[in-house]
């Protein structure tokens, strides 16, 4: 039996579909669906059972990680994927106690049950690069996250790494990423959902302006990861529990805004028409030019698999899922 938490959102609604492409339906996936409509993405899904957040963090505190588990049944692994991802949520009390408190019961929880604990940290953490992009532990306690949210998540893989816990959990810094099953995220929607929106309605794109002179308008650098290559990258840590630490999965490459713009109006068969836009002042302090991930470290440990350029993840995106209507799993 797998546990997947956040299993509902847009990188867990990708690893449950991943399981079930490896044949596996013995999976609790645990979210908090309120009065978002991320309930379309567990639709196309195969799994045992489904448990509110709430309830879940419930059956922990009594000390119970396995209460809703058929009697029959034993615990495999947790994929804690379920944490707020909003980098501007500026309630710190509440991301400690959701990314960082929540994350701590689960993961001694999981490790007194024998089971596998891989979770969700972030590219966040790296703050403005000045230390870089690489996935080393040791190199964990001189990142300095720009916002609450990477604080958060630095603040978890600080105590895995201290009590000794890291050398036993996969711990995954996300990059970009982007795919189907995200419409539920708001403001933290991709750009390649918004331009299709956007497009869709005007027939334009918006993107910031630069505010740095080394950077020209839209050249502004991202580590982009199609959600089908980010859930293969997690599922790989299943299979391969050798390998503990912290690990970056991203593109492993850098690609413009003005690049991703590209790729959706031709998948759009639009002609390109971008309007340049001052930034908010309130992220000009906090806005990151540049992101790359260094996957070695995952290479190093197997996965070989190479990632899909942006221009065939978005046609992917847009044509299969965007246009139509789909979620994963629907395909």
């Amino acid at each position: 039996m797998i546990i997947v938490t956040g299993g509902a959102g847009l990188i867990g609604s990708a690893v449950v579909q991943g399981l079930n492409a490896l044949g596996r339906e013995d999976i609790l996936v645990v979210d908090h669906l309120g009065h978002t409509d991320k309930w379309r993405n567990l639709s196309p899904l195969r799994f045992m059972d489904y448990l509110e957040k709430d309830d879940f963090e419930r059956f922990l505190d009594e000390g119970s990680l396995t209460g809703r588990l058929p009697k029959n049944q034993k615990l495999e692994a947790v994929i804690h994927m379920g944490a707020c991802s909003a980098t501007t949520q500026s309630d710190a009390t509440y991301l400690i106690r959701n990314n960082y408190e929540y994350s701590r019961k689960l993961t001694l929880a999981s490790l007194a049950e024998g089971a596998r604990f891989i979770y969700a940290s972030s590219a966040a953490t790296y703050g403005d690069g000045e230390h870089g992009f690489i996935d080393d532990d040791s190199q964990l306690p001189r990142l300095r996250p720009m916002n609450m949210y990477g604080y958060s998540k630095q603040l978890f893989d600080l105590w895995a790494m201290r009590t000794g816990i890291l050398d036993k959990i996969v711990g995954i810094k996300y990059f970009n990423v982007y795919g189907p099953n995200e419409q539920h995220k708001g403001e933290m929607r991709s750009l390649v959902l918004k331009a299709y929106e956007q497009i869709s309605a005007t027939d334009t794109l918006r993107l910031f302006k630069s505010h740095r002179p080394e950077y020209r308008d839209g050249e502004q650098l991202r580590d982009f990861i199609y959600v089908k290559d980010a859930a293969s990258m997690t599922l790989h840590f299943l299979q391969n529990e050798d390998a503990n630490g912290i690990f970056n999965v991203g593109g492993g490459t850098t690609i413009s805004w003005n690049r991703l713009a590209t790729a959706v109006f031709s998948a759009m068969r639009c002609p390109v028409n971008i309007e340049y836009i001052d930034m908010p002042e309130s992220i000009r302090n906090t806005y990151q030019y540049l992101t790359c991930a260094d996957i070695s470290k995952i290479r190093s440990v197997g996965y070989l698999a190479p990632t899909t350029t942006v221009e065939d993840a978005v046609a992917d995106y847009v044509k299969n899922y965007l246009v139509p209507e789909k979620r994963l799993g629907d395909c």
